[in-house]
């Protein structure tokens, strides 16, 4: 699965720009997470249609690059996160990093990380029995 990178400076209205370009494209976002310093952002994201986002944020004059995630679902109970934790931990295998949302249908939560080694990490999801998600959400 690919997340979008968008590097935003940190002024008022830069988010609302972004998202009025996707809104324009229809383009719905699935998972959002911005993380900043005091000049500008990063907004990590996982959209509906990543090749029409990337395309129109560029356009735009947005600088937008796509990464490989894994997106995973997981129980939405006290320890859910940790039981997948605790794999990655036994394998050696660090996370970059992570961000998550609920599934408002399911009692799921789906949790969306960023691997040095994204294969690796899949074996031990797949091991584990843990649900990929390999091209929406």
């Amino acid at each position: 699965m690919k997340q979008l990178s968008v590097f935003l400076e940190n002024e008022p209205g830069r988010l609302l720009k972004m998202t009025e370009i996707l809104k324009k494209n229809n383009v719905n976002i699935r998972a959002i997470t911005i993380v900043e310093t005091e000049s500008f952002g990063v907004a990590r994201m996982v959209v509906d249609n990543e090749a029409a986002a990337e395309k129109a944020l560029k356009d735009a004059g947005l600088v937008c690059q796509g990464t490989e995630v894994i997106a995973v679902e997981i129980p939405d109970i006290p320890g859910g996160l940790a039981g997948i934790l605790k794999g990655f931990e036994e394998a050696g295998t660090n996370i970059e990093y992570m961000y998550g949302f609920m599934e408002h249908k399911t009692d799921k939560a789906i949790m969306i990380f960023r691997f040095k080694d994204n294969a690796k990490a899949k074996e031990i999801l797949k091991t584990s029995g843990i649900k990929i998600y390999e091209k929406e959400l």
